[in-house]
Formats: structure tokens, sequence, C-alpha cells
């Protein structure tokens, strides 16, 4: 009887612990080690979020079906709780493409709290009819109510395919990035292309390729953009020389997308496309990089003064089949590296956590939770009392 009671008692507490991580829609997501979970507003995929100087939280997630959907946007205010009514993105309905998880939109926010999102088209423009898998993007009116009619970026480049992303500065630069076709076929051809604007969004001039050519580029990879509080650029993707050297690069320029010095983040051999993704963020005075290789995910510390990396920091211990890392700093100095385990093709899994010290040591243990939805993958940011959330 003793026997039966306390394995109650010893199921009542796991139970109890696992509730605390499986959080409702609209339910408020518990703190636990200062790690708050965060449902994906609307029961959408592929958030994306940033939080800007005032403390106002901005998200972007993808809605319907993932071959034709729509991007909404949505804010909330340092005090609130709640977020502001959603703004579709794209102004022609079932225009975005989301199948695979690297091919999701991204956003990115300005000066003056501007929002800017890019994203690859689910069909061709009325102008391009030919066009495959064009770049769209739009940004917040100057009254911040409603995204003006998206726009293709793609003026002479062809053969989108994973990458799109967009940087803003506190300048007024915007950068609209992708990976397209090179002056041949194949990946190890394929160039990153930058799209510059210095006015805001509202105009961009002819993209240009950035990348080095012999790197090329891994086709179904995403990639990520970014801009730190100094104004400079990264570019965070995968390479593909010689369709096998398949190395995390990092695309680094201090004059505003003029130039670029690359840096070769993490080394892989492999003779096929990962389809994997990046994620690039600031804190406590470094830039932060996430990525995967052999099903494992890591994160590096970059020094924005020397370009330095820090040796690359792995998941603690054993997962199952690692794949599509966050990665946010505090103003303390801690760091939390979020992923999805068990995902793949038209195939949902779960989440997982590790935090990590100012020196890189993991922090307590590796926190889990179900609920990754198809198609789906974590963002993450750290609030300016050094709170993380985790949306999923």
């Amino acid at each position: 009887m003793r026997r039966k009671l306390i394995g109650v008692l010893i199921a009542a507490v796991v139970c109890t612990s696992m509730a605390a991580f499986v959080l409702a829609e609209n339910a408020k997501a518990p703190s636990v080690s200062n790690i708050t979970l965060l449902r994906t507003p609307r029961e959408g995929i592929q958030p994306q979020t940033v939080l800007d100087r005032k403390g106002v939280l901005h998200m972007i997630y993808f809605k319907g079906n993932a071959s034709a959907g729509d991007i909404e946007y949505v804010w909330r205010n340092p005090s609130g709780k709640d977020f502001s009514q959603p703004i579709r993105v794209n102004s022609e309905r079932g225009s975005v493409l989301a199948v695979g998880t690297v091919r999701g939109p991204q956003l990115a926010v300005g000066r003056n709290g501007r929002a800017y999102v890019i994203w690859f088209g689910s069909h061709a423009p009325h102008s391009k009819p030919s066009a495959t898998m064009p770049v769209y993007f739009s940004r917040l009116n100057d009254s911040h109510t409603v995204f003006e009619l998206q726009r293709d970026l793609m003026q002479h480049t062809e053969g989108g395919d994973g990458g799109v992303s967009v940087a803003a500065d506190l300048s007024g630069d915007v950068y609209a990035v992708w990976h397209a076709l090179g002056s041949e076929p194949g990946e190890d051809h394929r160039r990153v292309y930058l799209a510059r604007s210095t006015d805001d969004g509202k105009t961009f001039a002819r993209e240009v390729p950035i990348s080095p050519a012999q790197l090329g580029a891994c086709g179904c990879c995403g990639m990520r953009a970014f801009s730190d509080e100094g104004g400079t650029l990264y570019v965070f993707y995968r390479a593909a020389a010689q369709n096998v050297h398949r190395d995390m690069t990092l695309l680094v320029s201090t004059d505003r997308g003029s130039t670029f010095r690359f840096v070769d983040v993490g080394p892989w051999e492999l003779n096929a496309c990962p389809m994997s993704t990046g994620y690039l963020s600031e804190g406590g005075q470094q830039v932060l990089a996430a990525w995967e290789k052999a099903g494992e995910v890591y994160f590096n510390e970059l020094n924005p003064s020397s370009f330095q990396l820090s040796p690359s920091i792995a998941a603690p211990g054993d997962g199952t089949n690692r794949k599509h890392p966050a990665v946010a700093a505090n103003v303390n100095g801690q760091m939390l590296l979020v992923w999805t385990e068990g995902t793949g093709w038209a195939k949902g899994g779960s989440l997982a956590w590790q935090l990590f010290d100012s020196e890189g040591k993991p922090t307590g243990a590796e926190g889990n939770a179900p609920g990754i939805p198809v198609w789906g993958l974590p963002s993450v940011f750290a609030d300016h009392q050094g709170n993380f959330t985790i949306v999923y």
C-alpha cells in the first residue's frame, strides 16, 4: 500500500510538471527559471519575433494552406498582455509559400518601429507569369495601420528556393537577401543576392551577388539576415561548394552592404541538401548564430568588433533529430538555445531548450514540450528585464 501511494505521488508530481509546459493558445504561459512558453496566436506557424528598443514585441506568423497561405502581423506593448488585432501582410490572398519550413516568411523592424516582411510567393506575379518562387516584400505604411501592396523584388535573378530574409537598421537602410541561380545550373553555382533600400523600404536597388562564387549555396536551406545596433549587416547561409562542402557561412558588412567578408562557421561535408535553417540575434554585447549539423544544433558567439567566433557550443546530451535552432541572450549574459526534435517532411515534433550561463555552460536541466506543428519552428527573444520567451 505504501509503495502504491508513493507511486501515485510521483506520478502526480510528474503530471503537474508536464502540465506547466503544455500551454493553450489563450492561457497565461507559466514562467520557469525566467523562461516563458507562448503559443503562436491564432494557431499560426513559423512565428518570427522582434523586440524593438522601446520594448514593443513585433510578430508575424503563417496561416492557412502551406502551399498558398497568408502572413499575419501583430504587436504587443511592453506592459500589455494581449496582442493587437492581426493585420494581413500580403495584399494578394494565398500568395505565401511555407512548405518545407525553410521557405517561411521573415521579419525585420527598422527605425520608428516600422515592420518589414519578406517571403517566397506561392505563384508568379502577373508581370512575370513564367517566374517561379518570386521574392515578395511589403512594409507597414507610415501610420502603421496596414501593409502596403506587395512587391516582387526579383529584377533579374531566377530560381529562388530555400533562402530568403530581410534586415533593417536604424538609419533607414533595409536589406532584402535571397539565394538564386548563378551563371550555371547547380547548387555549387548559386549565389546570395542583396537588394538594398536607403529610404526605409520605399524603393530598392537592383539585386547584386554578395557571396563568393566558389562557395555556391544550398538550394533548399534557409538563410538569415540581421543588422546589429552598430549597423553591421550579417547574412547567414549554408554554402554548397562542389555540391559537398555545405558549410554554414556568415557574410559580414560594415559599410552598409557595399562589401562583405565571409566567416566559415560550421564545416560539413554532405552530398545532399539537409533542409536546414539558421538564426541570428544580438544580446549581451554579442551577436549569436545558431545552426544545425548532422542532427545536432549549435551556437556561436561573434565579437562585433573583431568578428572572431567563439568555439561552437552544442545542445547537451543526445537528441532526436534536432533541427531549426533559435538563440537569444539576455542582459545578464545568459543564453537560451531552442530547437525542434523529431520534425520532418510534413511531420511535426516537439520543442526543446537549454539555458546557458555567460561562460557557455549549461544551467539547469533541458526543457521539453510537445506541440511543434507540421512545418513549424520556434522563435525566441529576451526582454529588457532579462526574461526569455519562446514562441512556437
